[in-house]
């Protein structure tokens, strides 16, 4: 045995091989729930009770035989329960609001509807890890703003009016009442779709620089009969009319703007003088040490496949989903906001603050 190798402590290279075995089987994971949610296979089995492979075959209208694999892979990883002695298959409650339940407050199936499309885009990264350029939004697959729109859902459904607004008491009476609201870097529409609902007497608009998400969210908006009270349209947010919000929202934009203190700028120029600029990000530290958990690892990852590398395919700043609330408020400040406030609203994935100029 060499020197080197006697300074080795072997049993932190068995735990080490015992994380990394982990990791490779969840990403390789990935794939396979992608697919169950996909096809439809997580509903499926969420909606059958205890069921043989073949009899959740013949309720999905897929093949037996590569059911029972993804089977074995889903009950290796603790998504769903096994019975030996029945052969049978099946997945708890809990576990359905978060992998089966669209309308659930914990479900994930945009997450997982992500995994593939982003992760496809490797290839495409390596040159980017070499010249420092990166993706633009043309470059990624329809699918991946699906999946975004599928993701945020939820929080839109049953955080955004019932939880988020509330807790600016000044500004929902301002909403009840009839005001001006934007939101900005609005995706396929779904922030400004629920406010529309719960707020009739205010008019909405949403502006964002990719068209495909603006066609989404006019068609959402047309389903949801709320085309009256609620517009979208193609537009550079660093140039907003001036004076006319009474609230301006973003969520998780700022991160990956090409500008952000631009774009900040902007957005205190839009609002009307006693207007509020409702920011939320990522509920994560802008320090590594401190997003040393699954959190971290996930937006870590989901920040260097489409957060980071969308700004720095314009040059931008390439701040990164994972700046925190220290880099938001120099953001904040170095944009001429007066006032930055962290909201007291307890959320796991998302942190809120309420800028006024």
């Amino acid at each position: 045995m060499s020197e080197a190798e006697k300074s080795i402590d072997w049993s932190k290279v068995k735990a080490f091989a015992g994380l990394m075995t982990n990791d490779l089987g969840a990403a390789m994971q990935g794939a396979l729930t992608y697919i169950g949610d996909r096809l439809g296979i997580f509903k499926a089995l969420a909606g059958a009770g205890a069921v043989t492979p073949a009899e959740l075959a013949s309720r999905a209208g897929l093949d037996e035989r590569y059911l029972r694999e993804w089977l074995g892979a889903m009950t290796a990883a603790r998504y769903i329960d096994y019975d030996a002695a029945s052969g049978r298959y099946s997945m708890p409650p809990e576990h359905a609001l978060i992998l089966a339940d669209e309308n659930s407050q914990f479900f994930m199936g945009g997450f997982m509807q992500m995994i593939v499309p982003e992760v496809a885009m490797a290839p495409k990264l390596l040159d980017s890890f070499r010249t420092g350029r990166g993706l633009p939004q043309s470059e990624y697959p329809p699918e991946v703003f699906e999946a975004i729109e599928r993701g945020s859902a939820p929080i839109y459904r049953h955080s955004l009016v019932r939880k988020w607004l509330p807790a600016m008491p000044a500004v929902e009476t301002k909403l009840r009442a009839g005001a001006a609201a934007l939101d900005v870097g609005c995706g396929s529409g779904r922030a400004a779709i629920a406010m529309a609902q719960a707020y009739p007497k205010s008019h909405f608009s949403g502006y964002d620089s990719h068209h495909g998400s603006v066609e989404r969210a006019r068609a959402n908006a047309a389903n949801a009969g709320v085309s009256d009270r609620v517009t979208f349209d193609v537009v550079d947010c660093a140039r907003l009319p001036k004076a006319r919000f009474d609230l301006i929202t973003c969520f998780d934009v700022i991160h990956d703007s090409v500008d952000p203190v631009g774009l900040m700028r902007s957005i205190r120029a839009a609002l009307n003088p006693d207007g509020s600029f409702l920011m939320v990000e990522m509920n994560v530290s802008g320090k590594v040490e401190e997003n040393v958990n699954p959190l971290g690892r996930l937006m870590y990852s989901a920040s260097t496949l489409y957060c980071m590398t969308v700004s720095l395919a314009h040059g931008g700043a390439g701040i990164g989903a994972l700046m925190g609330e220290d880099r938001a408020r120099a953001l904040a400040e170095e944009a001429g906001f007066a006032s930055f406030v962290r909201l007291p609203v307890k959320d796991a994935f998302s942190a809120l603050y309420e800028l006024k100029a």
